[in-house]
């Protein structure tokens, strides 16, 4: 160890070493000295010359050698304290760089266990969810099922209630149930592949069928002779209609329609003297008359909206369109300007007529010009019924 320092030492003391002169103020800043040997122009003549300025000043020259010998010596220690300090650094720097090695190898381990136990943590964190999802849809299938059973019971009782209903003819009180039943079967199309679903369809259909029928049987039978009966049980039979089928109305009040204008078809047969141009207006005072009769007597049987009196207007207008077309076609020849022009003005002033009492809501299959007159007339609806005004048609 100190052979190697004795090394370094020489290696610097045979060295000189200069510095360019940015590095030699800098330094000059750092370490200040007023020695005369750290000054970088040192002379050494001159700097003898001013330790032995005269003659009689080289008597203590031993001194000086002394003193110099001294102050080497001491830099020399200082050198190698400087040599061995570095020495020492440096191995305490590799032991530091070890111990950082080891610090890290155990970061490293820790890190590791933090990510296995992370690990770990995800797959307990999956397993919850998993279970979480699993009671999830348990929740949802139980809360389907659970009320697949009471719509399921609702349907098995509204149909029994709707059998001993149906079978008394209540109507009146088979309208909430029925909608009931209705809308509870909308919740079971699904299940359809199911025979007692299936089986419950079809009795649902089949009441469905059986009101139909006996509602219209109803009707026929209580307007087949000169007095109509049991109008509180159609009242109630409409609303029953309103729910079913729109088919089973439809057919209905075609057939009522059509029997309502039975009489006017055979008083003015083409065969009958009222039947031509210049007893026009007999045809409309008639079903004036007529529609007057029945709003006062079977007018309270049907919802309003069901329009019967507008329903009879119009079909009234047809067949008497056609009525007088093929009558007019058979009797051309005697058709003259008069005739034609007294015939028009009577059918103007039932039209207008016609278009003041009714809203034309029950027209089907209009083109657009239709439409738009079907609203015009609607518009100019008056309250009131003109019917009973005694006007002229």
């Amino acid at each position: 160890m100190e052979g190697h320092e004795d090394d370094e030492l020489e290696d610097l003391n045979s060295t000189i070493y200069t510095f360019p002169p940015n590095v030699q103020n800098v330094i000059e800043q750092v370490l200040p000295s007023t020695d005369p040997l750290d000054q970088p122009n040192f002379n050494v003549v001159d700097y003898i010359n001013s330790l032995f300025p005269t003659e009689q000043s080289l008597s203590n020259i031993d001194d000086v050698v002394n003193n110099m010998e001294l102050k080497i010596r001491n830099i020399d220690k200082e050198i190698r304290s400087v040599v061995r300090g570095q020495t020492n650094v440096g191995q305490d720097g590799r032991a530091a760089l070890e111990d950082a090695q080891k610090v890290i190898k155990q970061l490293f381990v820790h890190i590791k266990d933090i990510k296995d136990k992370a690990e770990q943590s995800e797959e307990v964190v999956k397993e919850i969810t998993r279970d979480i999802k699993q009671l999830d849809f348990a929740k949802r299938n139980l809360t389907a099922s659970i009320t697949a059973l009471n719509h399921l019971h609702m349907l098995v009782e509204g149909v029994d209630t709707l059998k001993v209903l149906t079978q008394k003819k209540q109507y009146g009180e088979i309208v909430l149930p029925l909608q009931a039943v209705m809308e509870v079967m909308q919740h079971f199309n699904s299940y359809m592949d199911i025979p007692q679903v299936k089986q419950l369809s079809d009795e649902v259909r089949q009441i469905h069928v059986e009101l139909a029928q006996q509602i219209t049987a109803d009707f026929k039978q209580a307007f087949s002779g000169q007095n109509p009966k049991y109008f509180n049980q159609l009242t109630e039979g409409c609303l029953v209609l309103s729910v079913l089928d729109p088919k089973v109305k439809k057919d209905l009040l075609t057939w009522f329609v059509g029997i309502q204008l039975q009489e006017y078809a055979h008083l003015f047969d083409e065969n009958q003297d009222f039947a031509w141009l210049d007893k026009i207006d007999r045809r409309y005072a008639w079903i004036k008359k007529h529609l007057l009769d029945f709003e006062s007597k079977f007018g309270a049987i049907f919802p309003q909206d069901w329009e019967i009196s507008e329903r009879i207007a119009v079909q009234f207008c047809h067949v008497t369109r056609e009525d007088l077309t093929k009558l007019m076609h058979k009797r051309r020849s005697e058709i003259d300007v008069k005739l034609l022009l007294y015939a028009i003005q009577r059918t103007s002033n039932f039209e207008s007529l016609l278009a003041k009492r009714f809203s034309g809501i029950t027209l089907e299959n209009l083109d657009v010009g239709n439409k738009k007159n079907t609203t015009d007339m609607t518009d100019n609806k008056v309250p009131g019924n003109p019917f009973e005004q005694n006007e002229q048609v």
